[in-house]
């Protein structure tokens, strides 16, 4: 399995697309309770809990505006060393994050998922 999240590991931490900055021996993030992301997703409308990801899809015009959304949304996910899974088509994109590591969703992929929708707007 490839790591997605092998900088948080060791010990690197930023806002949701912000500055990495290296903070030490710094726990890795552990899963959330249900609660929490019960939570969080009845505040951040269209995204849904599959297994143990959280996932949305997102219309675009075109292909070139589903392809440019990808685009910020990795750059995004570079920077943080946290990538979704990502399904990109005409006019459509459905992102998925989750925290491999963890075994499921961390307040990293809550914070992703939140910047993936400020990418959108």
């Amino acid at each position: 399995m490839r790591d997605h999240d092998s900088r948080a590991r060791r010990g690197f931490r930023g806002g949701a697309w912000g500055p990495v900055e290296y903070i030490g021996s710094m726990a890795r993030s552990a899963r959330l309770e249900a609660p929490v992301v019960d939570a969080w997703l009845k505040a951040h409308p269209g995204w849904e809990r599959e297994g143990d990801a959280l996932a949305k899809r997102f219309e675009f015009a075109d292909f070139a505006q589903a392809l440019a959304f990808v685009v910020r949304v990795g750059c995004g996910a570079e920077k943080r060393d946290h990538h979704p899974d990502v399904e990109l088509g005409w006019g459509k994109v459905r992102l998925v994050w989750t925290t491999h590591d963890a075994g499921g969703i961390t307040q990293l992929d809550l914070d992703a998922a939140g910047a993936s929708d400020e990418a959108r707007r």
